[in-house]
């Protein structure tokens, strides 16, 4: 049987890596950072104004959704990137659906913002 540090230190190990990405998120990608900026923004609007519970989880569900799929966008087009350095139609194809897919949960993120938001906003 392992020791106790040892068994914390493999439980922690994969939130650390985990860390590290999002770190490399903020500090190398603009999107990422202006997502997230939108996100504390919300966040913050959730908090003020009176919704329900359910309402802040659907907020909140938005923004990883949007958070997440940004990740992935991110992580996709630096594989693309790394196997393909020049250009490519077929590479540009691949990435502006990775893009479209984010884009699509921005606008999706917007109309429900916009649903929740807008009666306390029109008062």
């Amino acid at each position: 049987m392992q020791p106790l540090k040892k068994q914390l230190k493999d439980f922690l190990k994969p939130f650390r890596i985990s860390f590290k990405g999002l770190w490399w998120a903020i500090k190398e990608e603009r999107s990422f950072r202006i997502e997230l900026t939108i996100a504390f923004c919300v966040i913050f609007a959730m908090f003020w104004f009176p919704l329900s519970g359910i309402e802040r989880a659907i907020c909140f569900l938005m923004i990883v959704i949007s958070l997440g799929l940004e990740l992935l966008n991110s992580q996709l087009e630096g594989m693309l990137d790394m196997f393909q350095p020049c250009y490519d139609p077929r590479i540009r194809k691949i990435k502006d659906l990775s893009s479209s897919a984010v884009f699509v949960a921005f606008l999706g993120s917007l109309a429900v913002g916009l649903l929740i938001f807008l009666p306390y906003l029109l008062r």
